[in-house]
């Protein structure tokens, strides 16, 4: 019996097909369109427009606020969260995280449509409070994304790192301070990333709260439901660079946190 042999590069031919096909391929596509009018003529009139537009750059600036303070919340909620979890000696911990996970289990849509009824009973109009709303959907979306990176990485902590500080003289806050956070931010950075950049063009919360358009994910949206798929391609085109930039800075980050951490230990 012939065994077949495949060496290295022809198994890689898959994913080479599925990288040229839908991811290269469309992303041409996007970068024709967003250079290009409705004739298909190169300008540069479609990048010019979304600087000049009120209308786009508020919604930029409304979906960086958005992103920055649901990221905030986040972090603020989920770091004593998973600081709790991984440094506490209870014997259910592993159960209390799941409740935390259990949500993302659910439909998507379900949990939004729950989380309406609720701010409906307790604001009466939630289209009052449209930003406030906003970031209690983003937060209720996004939280387990920020606790798992965190819990992780405060669960594989040195404890001898921390006895000798203490050993040392120092009292918990500066073990806290000094110790535990800095070992901490490869966590932190992997949470911000994995909720900044989704709340920023996450616009289905919104418009299940209050059919808001505020937001860059439903500003694409409008453009293509509109047939101008070559505004909608420039804005996809700005919103992937940011999305890269902000990838890129915090890689750097998180580089040099290891550098440091390799100093430290």
């Amino acid at each position: 019996m012939k065994v077949l042999r495949f060496n290295r590069k022809q198994l890689c031919i898959p994913y080479v097909v599925f990288l040229v096909f839908f991811v290269i391929a469309p992303l041409f596509v996007i970068i024709f369109y967003a250079f290009t009018n409705g004739q298909g003529q190169f300008t540069f009139d479609n990048f010019v427009n979304f600087f000049v537009s009120s209308n786009t750059l508020g919604t930029l600036l409304y979906s960086f606020a958005l992103a920055i303070v649901t990221t905030l919340v986040c972090l603020f909620i989920s770091y004593p969260t998973a600081y709790i979890l991984a440094r506490s000696n209870l014997k259910k911990k592993y159960v209390l995280l799941l409740l935390f996970i259990l949500p993302m289990w659910i439909n998507f849509t379900l949990r939004i449509t729950a989380l309406k009824e609720i701010l409906s009973v307790i604001e009466g109009n939630i289209s009052a409070y449209p930003f406030l709303n906003s970031v209690i959907g983003m937060t209720y979306d996004f939280l387990p994304f920020m606790i798992l990176p965190l819990y992780n990485s405060l669960s594989k902590l040195d404890k001898s790192l921390i006895e000798a500080a203490s050993d040392l003289g120092a009292n918990r806050f500066t073990v806290f301070l000094r110790v535990t956070l800095p070992l901490s931010v490869p966590g932190i950075i992997s949470g911000v990333t994995m909720v900044l950049l989704p709340s920023m063009t996450n616009y289905v919360v919104l418009d299940m709260l209050y059919n808001s358009t505020y937001i860059m994910g439903s500003l694409i949206g409008s453009y293509f439901s509109a047939y101008d798929w070559n505004n909608g391609s420039l804005i996809s085109l700005i919103l992937l660079v940011i999305i890269f930039f902000v990838t890129l800075i915090t890689n750097r980050f998180s580089d040099k946190d290891s550098e440091n951490r390799g100093a430290v230990i």
